[in-house]
C-alpha cells in the first residue's frame, strides 16, 4: 500500500526530522511539508492525502483549529510537546498523538496503525508480523534516529552544535545559552522550543531555566546536579521526573 501524507509543522528542525522519518518508510509518500497552517488549508482544498502529521502550537491558527475548519479530514496524527491537547484531539477523532521529541520507533508505530486503518485491518488479528513487530522483536538492528547535531542562530550566522558536546542549556526569557565542551553559544529562542528538538533519552529538564545532558552529569547532590565545576539546581517542578529517571537507571536515592 502506498500512503500519501502531509506535514504541517512551523518549527524547521521538527519539520525536517519528520521529513527524514517519512523518507525511511518505503510505502510513505510525502506530498507536502509546510510551516503555515493557512498554506495547509489551501493545499488540502485542491489535494487529498491519506495521513496528516499536524503540530498543535502554530502561528495564526492552531492545529486544533485547522482540524475544525477542514471539511474532508484525512487520518490525523498530532505532533506536539503539550500532552494537555490529547483529550481534545481524540474528541476530534485524531488517530494518534505523538509527544515531542518523537522517536523513530514511536513514529513508525503510528504509521503502521494508519496503514492498518487505511487497509481496513485495524481490528483484525494479523498472523504475519508487521514492520514494527519485526523491528522490535526480531534480530533486526535498530538504528538511533535522533539527530546528531542542531543548527542555532548566533547573531548573523548559523552555528552547528553536536549534541554529544552539549553540557547544559540555560534559558533566560527569549534567549538560551548553550554550554558545550568547547564554547558558549547564545541564541534568540525560548528554552521550550529548544527542548522540543533535543532527544529525551539524552537530555532532561531539571529547572525552568536549565536542561542538562545526561552524559555530562558528574554527580547529584540532593537538590543539585554537578557538571564539571558547575552546580545547577533541580526545581520542585521537575524533581519527580528527574527522580524517576534516576530510579529507572538504578543510580540510587536522591
Amino acid at each position: 500500500m502506498n500512503i500519501t501524507c502531509m506535514i504541517v509543522e512551523d518549527e524547521p528542525l521538527a519539520r525536517n526530522l519528520l521529513t527524514e522519518y517519512v523518507k525511511k518508510i518505503p510505502y510513505l509518500n510525502l506530498l507536502k511539508a509546510c510551516s503555515n497552517p493557512l498554506d495547509a488549508i489551501e493545499f488540502l482544498r485542491e489535494n487529498s492525502v491519506d495521513v496528516l502529521f499536524l503540530d498543535v502550537q502554530m502561528p495564526e491558527i492552531t492545529g486544533i483549529t485547522l482540524l475544525k475548519i477542514l471539511q474532508k479530514k484525512p487520518l490525523v496524527i498530532l505532533t506536539t510537546a503539550y500532552s494537555e491537547y490529547a483529550l481534545e484531539g481524540y474528541e476530534l477523532d485524531v488517530m494518534d498523538y505523538l509527544l515531542k521529541p518523537i522517536t523513530f520507533e514511536r513514529f513508525l508505530k503510528s504509521v503502521e496503525k494508519a496503514s492498518q486503518r487505511l487497509g481496513g485491518n485495524e481490528n483484525s488479528n494479523v498472523s504475519i508480523p508487521t514492520t514494527v513487530e519485526r523491528i522490535i522483536h526480531e534480530k533486526v538492528p535498530v538504528m538511533d534516529h535522533s539527530p546528531a547535531y542542531i543548527f542555532v542562530k548566533d547573531g548573523t550566522k548559523l552555528v552547528k552544535i553536536r549534541l554529544n558536546e552539549i553540557l547544559y542549556v540555560e534559558g533566560l526569557k527569549d534567549y538560551v545559552t548553550i554550554f558545550t565542551k568547547t564554547q558558549k553559544v547564545v541564541t534568540l529562542q525560548r528554552l521550550k522550543t529548544l527542548e522540543e528538538q533535543l532527544p529525551e533519552q539524552k537530555f532532561i529538564r531539571i529547572h525552568n531555566s536549565y536542561i542538562v545532558s545526561l552524559d555530562a552529569i558528574d554527580a547529584i547532590h540532593k537538590e543539585k546536579v554537578l557538571i564539571g565545576q558547575t552546580y545547577l539546581p533541580i526545581s520542585d517542578t521537575y524533581r519527580r521526573a528527574f527522580k524517576e529517571f534516576i530510579d529507572k537507571n538504578q543510580l540510587g536515592e536522591m
